[in-house]
């Protein structure tokens, strides 16, 4: 989350110091294109000035404007064209600023279609009959039924500051900015003053071959505005994230961290409404105009249009979409998505331009951000099979000299020519970052979210773990840091000290890790090796320790809070990851435990003032296995956020713990789980987590499974919100989670309620398992007595035939950014200390 809070906060908030270095001020030529028989505006209407190479469309209004780096001449000549119409060739006037253009229409009537003003339904409606043929025939017309093809890729994204008024040049912070105003562009967005401030481009090959399914992209130029002390590369990947390519003949298409279903998906007539416009002539194609929206405007859907052919193909050669604005979608004012289709000499459909805007902001009314990526495909070849050499290593892979390309080879291969403003922004965003204003921001803006104060070198932080407060320790103060790059990318060293004040006990950390690869030590794919030695507590059961507990915010706790371990840990661990996103992660731990608070390790008498054994020994080698397919994520400097998909997540856990390597027990533990995202179009998605785990051998209740409790207030989603620390153990176990979010399928629907845009959600959490008599110390008396209150009674359980089971309904989406949750506990209620139903909140920032 503080990733997403981290680019609004930059784009929406400080980008405004941004400005351009630009003296030559372009020409701007504004206009309006008509339908010459209704007089009617015509949106997203093509205009090209010929003798300069500068594209442009007209927006939803059919407005245009059309800059030029100088005055025409009796030469320059646009040409407008739109799909329906005729086009039009037509002299640029010298003297004339301001434009109205008229196209006349080219259109044929379908004489064998009545369209009925009556209610809408599916029966007899040629709509829908023609829909269900371009849904039968889709396997066949997508590019993925090629059975080779390859092409040059072209793709530009673009971010701006828009809605920029004459007022806002007089306010207090462009005080020291006024350079900022020199150059606005008013050609991108529906005729608004904009100012850009991210620029990307990316030229690429793209290899694809259908059976066996391979794919390759090569990116062979690269250019993008780099922010000096922010994470470039994860910029970039948050961008790609957002921006997914949209292919229209899937069913679920992935928009915005969300799916929407595909209006032309098999399951696409119950939800949408189709109606027929027009049949329209495009050059030698013929093709039906089709609107399509939602049935019910608040659910997750498209709107737009189809151009359907008419040749016997019913292949899409065109599409708009866009999304309603009563849906629940955050920070969004606006969507407007245009694909272009064009047929080959061998029938192929393929993909010629893609275009996606998007406007965000805050609230509908506040300034906010423009976005839009647009990529142009051409060159294609069908017959020209690669050899396999070409499709080994990363789908996408980087040439070495892609980031070094110069002008002259961009101004060579760029298909889309840039504007001023567009060309600008690369040695414009350079210039603003040597203002100290700007970076005192940045680096507050860094401080306050990731919580580390940048010196060079070395980094202090995080800030939040400064200070925190539980029992046992009492107030706790801490303090550490970390290398950056600039000391080594190969080498980072970690390192903390903390006391505290009521347990009077000293714990720190030092770690270092080392990369095999120059990449850094999280760039994927990671080959690193790290050690690190370790004095700190442990909650029974919290697999996060520390991390978790450091945070200021979760020191507030509800019940009985008194036990603890304190660890004395050396670690080494080798992580290896492989392009296919496998990998395994094999390390030795040794640690020395020792029971804190309430906590005894006593195997006659628990509650005795002393305990039998002041320590365990627990030497293990561990071996973990990850398989994560086509997982992509956000990459940090320090840590990796994976984003969710369809794909599952598989992870096996393998320790052996023996008395030849110092351990006081002989065991080996075996751990699987699966974790999927489970996608239902209009009706949300499920996350789902299964895991099973296994000891085998002899140990005391700290060595066996302790199910991950959480007594804060925060609701954690893999936690047990519910229980109490160390209120169960298991040997063998299984878990199931089930996490369903409906995005306000149900909310939309109801009156007032529906404008607060909250969003349903409900949990189940199932644990089932048992502790076998082999480590039960009621049966075994060289075992550790399971904890008990002063007067006797148990608060640690074995479970039993009956699972343990809680559930919560939620309401998220609350002013945008919380979730509250009433949970309840089903089961073992008569356990000490337990609560039937709790209220629990988090924070959560999402589209």
């Amino acid at each position: 989350m503080k990733i997403k809070i981290l680019i609004l906060t930059f784009f929406l908030g400080i980008v405004p110091f941004m400005a351009y270095s630009e003296t030559d001020r372009p020409v701007a030529y504004e206009g309006i294109v008509l339908d010459k028989v209704s007089n009617e505006p015509i949106p997203y209407v093509s205009i090209v000035l010929s003798d300069r190479g500068v594209i442009t469309k007209t927006n939803e209004q059919g407005k245009f404007t059309l800059f030029t780096k100088s005055n025409v001449t009796s030469k320059s000549k646009i040409k407008v064209t739109c799909v329906g119409y005729k086009s039009e060739l037509l002299t640029l006037p010298a003297d004339q600023k301001e434009l109205e253009i008229k196209l006349t229409p080219q259109t044929e009537s379908l004489t064998e279609v009545t369209v009925k003003k009556e209610k809408y339904i599916n029966k007899n409606n040629p709509a829908v009959e023609l829909i269900k043929k371009v849904i039968e025939n889709k396997d066949r017309n997508r590019k993925e039924a090629i059975e080779y093809y390859e092409n040059e890729k072209y793709e530009k994204i673009q971010f701006a500051i828009n809605n920029i008024t004459p007022d806002l040049k007089n306010k207090k912070i462009f005080k020291h900015f006024q350079f900022v105003f020199d150059n606005i562009d008013s050609l991108k967005n529906a005729g608004q003053k904009i100012l850009p401030v991210y620029m990307k481009e990316e030229i690429s090959n793209y290899y694809f071959q259908r059976n066996p399914r391979k794919v390759k992209e090569v990116v062979t130029a690269h250019k993008a505005v780099s922010f000096a002390g922010f994470d470039n590369k994860g910029i970039e990947d948050n961008i790609k994230y957002l921006y997914q390519d949209i292919n229209i003949y899937d069913n679920n298409i992935s928009f915005l961290s969300t799916q929407f279903l595909s209006p032309i998906a098999g399951s696409a007539p119950v939800y949408y409404r189709y109606y027929i416009l027009d049949t329209i002539q495009s050059g030698k194609d013929k093709c039906v105009k089709m609107y399509f929206g939602s049935r019910n405007k608040e659910d997750m859907l498209f709107q737009g249009y189809l151009y359907i052919m008419l040749d016997g193909s019913y292949a899409i050669k065109r599409v708009e979409l866009s999304v309603s604005k009563d849906i629940n979608l955050n920070w969004i004012k606006d969507v407007k998505v245009i694909q272009e289709f064009e047929k080959k000499e061998n029938n192929d459909w393929v993909m010629s331009s893609d275009q996606i805007s998007i406007n965000f902001g805050i609230t509908k009314k506040s300034r906010g951000l423009f976005g839009q990526k647009i990529v142009t495909y051409s060159n294609y070849k069908f017959n020209s099979l690669q050899p396999e050499s070409v499709f080994k290593g990363k789908s996408i892979q980087m040439l070495d000299s892609a980031k070094h390309r110069d002008n002259e080879y961009w101004d060579l291969h760029r298909q889309l020519k840039l504007t001023n403003s567009e060309a600008g922004t690369y040695t414009a965003m350079d210039s603003v970052q040597k203002v100290p204003v700007f970076r005192r921001a940045i680096n507050l803006a860094t401080v306050v979210l990731f919580g580390y104060e940048d010196l060079g070198k070395f980094e202090i932080g995080p800030v939040n773990t400064f200070y925190m407060y539980n029992p046992i320790e009492g107030v706790r103060l801490r303090f550490g840091g970390r290398s950056t790059d600039k000391f080594s990318k190969n080498i980072n060293l970690e390192t903390y000290a903390a006391y505290g004040f009521t347990d009077n006990r000293f714990k720190y950390y030092l770690g270092g890790s080392y990369s095999f690869t120059d990449r850094g030590l999280l760039a994927f794919p990671v080959k690193s090796l790290k050690m690190s030695i370790q004095n700190e507590t442990q909650l029974p059961g919290q697999q996060m320790q520390f991390l978790m507990e450091d945070n200021f915010l979760l020191s507030i706790k509800r019940g009985v809070n008194d036990k603890l371990f304190y660890n004395k840990t050396f670690k080494v661990e080798h992580l290896n990851e492989f392009e296919n996103h496998f990998s395994y992660t094999l390390g030795y731990k040794f640690t020395n435990q020792a029971p804190g608070g309430s906590l005894r390790f006593n195997y006659t008498d628990y509650l005795a003032d002393h305990n039998d054994v002041s320590n365990l020994n627990i030497s293990e080698f561990y071996l973990n296995l990850r398989y994560a397919p086509h997982e992509s994520f956000y990459q940090g400097k320090t840590f990796r956020i994976p984003y969710y998909s369809k794909y599952p997540i598989f992870e096996l856990r393998y320790n052996v713990g023996s008395k030849a390597l110092k351990n006081d027990y002989n065991y080996q533990m075996l751990r699987f789980s699966i974790r999927k995202r489970f996608f239902f179009s209009v009706l949300g998605y499920s996350d789902v987590v299964w895991e099973a785990g296994k000891i085998f051998g002899k140990v005391p209740y700290p060595l066996l499974n302790i199910p991950q409790a959480n007594q804060t207030y925060s609701y954690q989603i893999e936690s047990y919100n519910m229980m109490n620390f160390l209120e169960f153990v298991t040997d063998q176990y299984t878990s199931l989670l089930v996490d369903h979010t409906f995005n306000g399928f149900f909310f939309n629907k109801i009156p007032l309620i529906k404008h607060l845009n909250w969003r349903e959600m409900v949990t189940c959490k199932v644990l089932y398992g048992n502790v076998s008599k082999t480590n039960d110390p009621a049966v075994n008396g060289d075992l550790f007595k399971l904890p008990v209150e002063p007067d006797g009674t148990p608060i640690t359980y074995t479970l039993g035939e009956t699972p343990y089971i809680e559930g919560s309904i939620g309401v998220g989406n609350i002013f945008k950014i919380f979730r509250i949750d009433l949970v309840r506990r089903f089961t073992y209620l008569d356990n000490p200390n337990v609560s039937k139903y709790g209220i629990r909140m988090r924070f959560r920032l999402d589209f």
